[in-house]
């Protein structure tokens, strides 16, 4: 069963349950196992939509050591798109190297995890440099508080775009959400002691690693813990954010939701419910 991400309200409880009650409002964590601490083989084997089912469905059963409640003001559509986008971004700017107030934060594209990268970074006191595709894509980007955006398609050298937007000191940290073909050049944007979060599956290619200069650090993510959920609903919840959905498609409507998708027209998440069905 699809889907790794989902939101709703608990509907009965199993003896000697205590994290929740009927009628929390929950999602499901995206490795249902990892509760805190560094990601461990056993645990990352195991997630929903994969070796588990996932989230497409009217009722899911799930132990409540894989929920967490959602933060009070989003909808179940909004509380859905959490679980791994914005796991993931949020672990990508709140790692061993995290983000500083003033610091420079630099996202590729308007997918899911750079639109909450976008958001978490500007909610930690730092600068965004964007990248995208479009005029239109632009322009939602600076809507949504992007410091700076830079359209690769009209400037290929988008790197030394970037490092002249940062009067060529360079950028402190990267989200890559790119390919492997984007890796070089988000490494040449970076300044001294920089670190580049890789979203990526590095797959089909290699990096030269002649290109890291500065003491550049390369870090690979999978999503986060529990825990690291847990932080970021707090900080949802108090800073009152919202996340970006491009489209919301009703449960009928699922295999059109993943046509949108596929076709790459989407900017933000894109979300299939069961409300009004």
């Amino acid at each position: 069963m699809p889907v790794s991400d989902g939101a709703g309200e608990v509907i009965a409880v199993g003896e000697g349950v205590t994290r929740v009650v009927v009628g929390d409002r929950v999602a499901g964590t995206y490795f249902p196992r990892w509760r805190d601490g560094r990601i461990e083989p056993e645990l990352g084997m195991e997630q929903f939509g994969c070796t588990r089912n996932g989230w497409l469905t009217e009722c899911v059963v799930a132990d409540e050591q894989a929920l967490v409640k959602t933060p009070a003001d989003l909808s179940f559509e909004e509380a859905a798109t959490l679980p791994c986008a914005g796991v993931t971004a949020w672990s990508a700017l709140n790692g061993p190297r995290r983000v500083l107030p003033g610091e420079t934060v630099l996202t590729i594209g308007t997918g899911g995890v750079a639109l909450f990268a976008l958001q978490f970074a500007k909610l930690l006191g730092a600068r965004v440099i964007a990248i995208t595709s479009s005029q239109e894509k632009t322009e939602l980007l600076k809507r949504s508080g992007a410091d700076g955006v830079i359209d690769y398609k009209k400037n290929p050298d988008w790197d030394r775009s970037v490092r002249d937007l940062t009067n060529g000191r360079g950028v402190d940290h990267v989200v890559e959400t790119g390919s492997i073909e984007t890796v070089p050049k988000s490494v040449a944007t970076c300044a001294w002691n920089a670190e580049v979060a890789l979203v990526l599956a590095l797959l089909g290619g290699s990096v030269d690693v002649g290109a890291f200069r500065g003491l550049v650090t390369l870090r690979r993510l999978f999503v986060g813990s529990r825990a690291t959920f847990e932080a970021m609903n707090r900080a949802i919840g108090q800073h009152q954010l919202r996340p970006v959905i491009d489209r919301v498609f009703p449960f009928r409507e699922a295999r059109a939701a993943y046509e949108h998708f596929e076709a790459k027209r989407h900017v933000g998440k894109v979300v299939i419910t069961d409300s009004g069905d």
